[in-house]
């Protein structure tokens, strides 16, 4: 929420300075972002009048202008502006003046002719981003008063982040409003001029859900002046609100929505065919918005229609066919009141939020849409002319909410400290509450636009809100300490992402909700949640991996020229199963880029593969002391066949690694080479006991050993054989060597290994460790089909 300090001050006085205002709107739980001047620095400038324009005798498109500036003579100011006209008042940056580019002006010559200051358009003043001609001020505007006086451009303007269940704060009405709740300052609530009715005109209004629309209100206002433009001190307070004027229609119906938190619509008459009703959507029911796109409806939606079909999304955007122009003389004028619950998640389906979704969806003030409606009709009325036609629609009665009982004991309690009777009850009136007396404290009932107060506990918080959190009495807590026991097995996820980090990863931390899009090439089978009320469409799956986020991750390191990226990732997975919901904690990473950060040695860089991965994932099997990893063949359909493997603990699958699949790495629009892996974290955080063993006082001997096997045997496979054989000399097996080629036949290949022997009681022989290598042979021979390379 957008304001300036200035307009707050229609509404309550005093107002604070603005640094003490943004405190003290913090501090009452609504959280100012920042504090700006209403205009950019500049000085000299005043208010002017054109006497006169003659037209330039060197240059066509120049002109040259008599100015009145309140002087005593009238100075002469040449001017390239096409709207410049006698009589016309304007901004005249003087002689000496400074304006927000830092340009310094002074007298000057152009093409021949003097020229005494500078007349001046809105983007020159810092006033709009982009402007055509001078800057017209109202015919009544005070020449030569200080422009930023008279356009009160020393104002600040507050941005406000307001919690989702204080949508009564959104406008300067709600903003005052709780300004003088927390100071104590007077309230003063403008009330609309009561405008007559002075034509006869109406619409036929239909209503076909009262509870989803408990009031649907309107007017007929015709004969409205199409070249009226909008004053400039509601262009001012619009842009310091972040919204640009659109013409007087647009503007007065924005302008009521920011100052009493209203949203209002206005439906060009000559558009509409027959009378206008508040509908669901028929089923495949289409509408152009005002943004020109098409979008489909759905039965839960909410429409307002004429004869001919959807003239808008109710409560989120109009339509196209009966938007107001240039041309327009006769409006429809809405102001409705629409339930939260049947707004909710409809603007996001569609990709939407604009600033009337905003506040339907946290509640507007059911009491409020006749007294907005009375306010827009005067402003339109001042600004185009025209004749107001009755107010026609429905009005649900307005229900009082029950009273919430608020016991004394209770507040003091909770707030541990005295809180006087008197003192809660001023409050409380502050807070526009009605209450009365009882045994035990009060009975409060809320006023209609706050929604957010529904139990004890609301008017407790609102109580200490208003007296100030600096006048709760610190108190130190007891607590009892116990300590904490640990399983020894136990591996905590904090060492295994010390683990990672130590390796050169960083970690990741991204949304459980992502891209069904992008997700899709993940799924393997697993069936995604959608939700129900997504943030957005692209985040609109619970994700069932990690990847997807992490490759998002990837893209927007890529983009910043980041060549070497580690990541990990710690969370929740989700799947539905059946009619259950499913979760898990997995552990996943993403490798890509040169396996070394670059050196100064200048070596060419090698690219990480899946082998180096693995070192990675083997390393946290070393930090839980699991039984070796096993790295099993296997097919993923988000991975590279022929470079995956699915990984195994004591027999049992617990994860994935490998290249993410070609296909997918394009259809992400991400390089060829990106490694990944994942991994069940619950089977890394219980492991097994450390255990001691000796070390042998004897030496070792070493056997070298190249076994021919079939290409398609994996290594880990074959090292199991070995093992087997081997018995319980053997200390290691380091395969170092795989060759294919000439020497061999078509599909086979050659591992060489490394067999380390040693004795625990003596010194081993060559004939035993000849013995240990010929069993292994034969073994391997029946198994494997291997044979010793020649």
């Amino acid at each position: 929420m957008r304001f300036g300090d200035d307009w707050l001050k229609e509404w309550v006085q005093p107002v604070p300075a603005p640094q003490e205002l943004a405190h003290v709107l913090t501090m009452g739980g609504l959280e100012v972002d920042g504090i700006q001047p209403a205009a950019p620095p500049f000085h000299g400038v005043v208010v002017a009048r054109i006497v006169s324009v003659a037209a330039h005798p060197q240059a066509d498109r120049l002109r040259v202008c008599q100015i009145d500036d309140g002087g005593a003579e009238a100075l002469q100011v040449v001017c390239g502006a096409a709207n410049a006209a006698e009589g016309l008042r304007i901004p005249l940056a003087r002689v000496g003046a400074a304006l927000p580019s830092g340009l310094q002006i002074k007298a000057a010559r152009l093409r021949g002719v003097e020229s005494f200051g500078m007349l001046c358009s809105a983007q020159e003043l810092g006033l709009a981003e982009a402007s055509e001609g001078l800057l017209e001020l109202p015919a009544d505007a005070p020449v030569g008063m200080d422009l930023r006086a008279y356009l009160a451009l020393d104002a600040h303007v507050l941005e406000v982040d307001l919690t989702p269940n204080r949508g009564d704060c959104l406008s300067v009405q709600g903003m005052a409003r709780e300004l003088a709740a927390l100071t104590g300052a007077a309230f003063h609530q403008p009330n609309p001029a009561v405008v007559p009715v002075t034509s006869e005109a109406v619409v036929a209004v239909t209503l076909a859900d009262a509870k989803a629309c408990p009031a649907y209100r309107g007017r007929m206002i015709e004969n409205l002046d199409p070249q009226a433009s909008t004053p400039i001190w509601m262009r001012e307070r619009l842009r310091r609100s972040g919204l640009r004027s659109l013409g007087p229609i647009v503007d007065v119906t924005n302008y009521v929505l920011l100052e009493l938190g209203q949203p209002l619509h206005a439906f060009d008459m000559d558009r509409i065919e027959g009378g206008i009703g508040v509908r669901w959507a028929q089923p495949q029911e289409t509408l152009t918005l005002l943004t020109g796109a098409d979008i489909t409806l759905a039965p839960d939606e909410l429409v307002i229609a004429d004869d001919q079909g959807p003239l808008a999304l109710a409560g989120i955007m109009g339509g196209s066919r009966s938007a107001v122009g240039a041309q327009t003389h006769r409006v429809f004028l809405e102001s409705a009141c629409f339930e939260p619950q049947a707004l909710a998640g409809r603007a996001r389906r569609h990709g939407l939020h604009t600033e009337a979704s905003h506040r339907y969806e946290r509640g507007v003030d059911p009491n409020l849409q006749d007294r907005a409606l009375a306010r827009a009709t005067q402003l339109l009325l001042e600004i185009a002319g025209g004749a107001a036609g009755p107010v026609v629609g429905y009005s649900e009665a307005s229900v009082a909410p029950p009273p919430i009982p608020l016991r004394h004991q209770r507040l003091e309690r909770l707030l541990g400290g005295p809180f006087a009777r008197e003192e809660a009850e001023v409050l409380l009136t502050r807070l526009n509450m009605i209450w009365q007396r009882t045994d035990q404290g009060w009975e409060v009932t809320a006023p209609s636009y706050r929604f957010d107060i529904k139990i004890e506990a609301d008017l407790i918080e609102e109580l200490i809100r208003l007296r100030g959190y600096a006048a709760l009495e610190a108190h130190a807590p007891t607590l009892a300490l116990r300590p904490v026991t640990i399983p020894e097995m136990a591996v905590s996820p904090g060492k295994l992402r010390h683990l990672l980090v130590e390796r050169g990863y960083y970690e990741a931390i991204t949304y459980s909700f992502v891209d069904p899009e992008v997700q899709q090439a993940f799924l393997a089978g697993a069936v995604p949640i959608d939700l129900a009320n997504p943030l957005s469409r692209d985040l609109s799956q619970m994700r069932t991996s990690l990847w997807p986020g992490l490759v998002q991750v990837l893209k927007a390191n890529l983009k910043r020229q980041i060549e070497r990226v580690r990541l990990f990732e710690m969370g929740k997975v989700f799947r539905r199963e059946d009619a259950r919901i499913v979760q898990e904690n997995r552990l996943s990473g993403l490798v890509y880029g040169p396996r070394l950060p670059e050196q100064w040695r200048g070596e060419t860089p090698v690219a990480a593969d899946f082998f180096d991965v693995k070192g990675d994932v083997e390393a946290l099997v070393m930090m839980a002391r699991l039984p070796a990893l096993a790295s099993v063949p296997a097919a993923h359909p988000a991975l590279h066949p022929g470079k995956t493997a699915q990984l195994h603990v004591d027999g049992r699958p617990v994860g994935w690694l490998g290249e993410l699949h070609p296909g997918v790495a394009a259809a992400l629009d991400l390089p060829t080479g990106v490694i990944v892996f994942d991994w069940d974290l619950e089977s890394t955080l219980q492991g097994n006991l450390p255990r001691f063993v000796p070390l042998s006082r004897f030496p070792a001997i070493r056997r070298d050993l190249a076994l021919v096997v079939s290409d398609a045997l994996p290594a880990g496979d074959l090292t199991g054989f070995i093992r087997e054989a081997a018995g319980p000399r053997l200390r290691d097996c380091v395969p170092f060597d795989v060759y294919r080629g000439p020497g061999l036949e078509e599909g086979s290949k050659s591992v060489a290994f490394g067999l380390i022997f040693q004795d625990d009681e003596r010194t081993l022989e060559d004939q035993e460790v000849d013995e240990a290598v010929a069993a292994i042979v034969r073994h391997v021979g029946i198994h494997a089909a291997a044979r010793i390379r020649e």
